[in-house]
C-alpha cells in the first residue's frame, strides 16, 4: 500500500540558527494512528507545522497522496491543505461568536468567495455543522458563545471544526495538554473514533507516554529533531524511554496511572493558519516549543 504521507529528509532551521528538524524521513500509511512524542523543543509541533506549510520547511520534501507539499502555492496548496485538517492545543477559536460560526469556518477552503463574504452558509454545510456537533456530542451548545465552554468543550469544537473540512489526515498538536486527564481520554477518544470509524490518518504530538500507548497504533519519538525511535507502543520499554526522555525526565510518565496535566506549550503559529483561511497573509514565523 502507497504511504498517504511522505516525509523526505525533512530540515528546519529557525533564523536563531536552532535546528528544531534534522533530517525526518518518515512514511505514513492510510488509517494510521500515529502519535509523535518527545520532550518540549524535539521538534514535534514544528514537524505538524511543516506537514501543512503552516511552516516553512528549510528543506527535505512532503508528499501527500503523491502531491508534493513543499513545491505547491496558491490554489494547489489550498486544495491540499483543506484536506489536511489541524486541531490546536489551545483551541484557536474565535471566542466571541458562536459555536455554529466557529465549526462553520471549517468550510472556508471550500465555500464560494460571496458565500464567505455574505455569511450565507449553504443548506448543506448547516447540515454538516449539526452532524460534526453530534459526533462531538455537543449540539446543544451549537449557539452558545466559544468562551462560554469548558476547555474539554472547546476542543470538540476545534474536532468538529476540522471534521468540516473532510479531511483525509488530521493533524493534532498537542489536544490534551491543557485538559485534566478524564477530560483528555474523552478528547482521544473522539480522534480515535475518526480513526477508526472514518478510516482518517491521525497524526497526533503528545506529552504522555501512557495516552500514546493507549490510543497510537504507532509511536515516533523525536529527540534533538531526529527520529529517536519508530515502531509499536509496546515496544517502549524502561530502556527506550531513558534514551528517548533521559533519566531524569519529568515531563512525562512511562505508566497510566500517573496522568497529569503538563504546562501548555506556546503554539502561536496556529494564527499562520488563521491567517492562511482568510487571505491576509502570515504573520512573521514564530518557533513554537516542541
Amino acid at each position: 500500500m502507497a504511504p498517504i504521507l511522505s516525509l523526505k529528509d525533512l530540515v528546519k532551521v529557525y533564523p536563531s540558527g536552532t535546528r528544531a528538524l534534522d533530517g525526518i524521513t518518515l512514511d505514513i500509511q492510510p488509517g494510521e494512528f500515529l502519535v509523535l512524542i518527545g520532550l518540549s523543543g524535539s521538534g514535534k509541533s514544528t514537524l505538524l507545522r511543516c506537514i501543512n506549510r503552516l511552516i516553512e520547511p528549510s528543506s527535505g520534501t512532503v508528499v501527500f497522496e503523491g502531491a508534493d507539499v513543499t513545491a505547491a502555492r496558491g490554489a494547489e496548496l489550498r486544495r491540499i491543505r483543506r484536506r489536511i485538517g489541524m486541531i490546536f492545543q489551545q483551541f484557536n477559536l474565535v471566542r466571541r461568536t458562536s459555536v455554529f460560526s466557529n465549526v462553520l469556518s471549517g468550510r472556508l477552503g471550500y465555500r464560494s468567495t460571496w458565500r464567505t463574504i455574505a455569511s450565507r452558509p449553504s443548506g448543506g454545510d448547516v447540515s454538516a455543522v449539526f452532524e460534526n456537533l453530534g459526533r462531538v456530542g455537543i449540539v446543544d451548545k451549537a449557539f452558545a458563545r466559544a468562551d462560554a465552554l469548558s476547555g474539554g468543550q472547546q476542543q470538540r469544537v476545534g474536532i468538529a471544526r476540522a471534521l468540516m473540512q473532510r479531511p483525509e489526515v488530521m493533524l493534532a498538536d498537542e489536544p490534551v495538554a491543557s485538559l485534566d486527564p478524564a477530560t483528555s481520554h474523552s478528547v482521544m477518544k473522539y480522534l480515535e473514533e475518526i480513526n477508526k470509524k472514518d478510516g482518517i490518518t491521525v497524526i497526533c504530538s503528545l506529552h504522555f507516554l501512557s495516552l500514546a500507548r493507549r490510543y497510537g497504533t504507532r509511536v515516533v519519538a523525536l529527540k534533538g529533531g531526529r527520529v529517536a525511535f519508530d515502531g509499536k507502543p509496546a515496544e517502549i520499554d524502561e530502556r527506550r524511554f531513558k534514551e528517548i526522555y533521559g533519566e531524569d525526565a519529568i515531563e512525562v510518565e512511562i505508566g497510566p496511572e500517573r496522568s497529569q496535566p503538563q504546562p501548555m506549550s506556546a503554539t502561536e503559529a496556529a494564527l499562520r493558519a488563521m491567517a492562511d483561511d482568510t487571505g491576509h497573509g502570515a504573520p512573521p514565523e514564530i518557533r513554537p516549543d516542541g
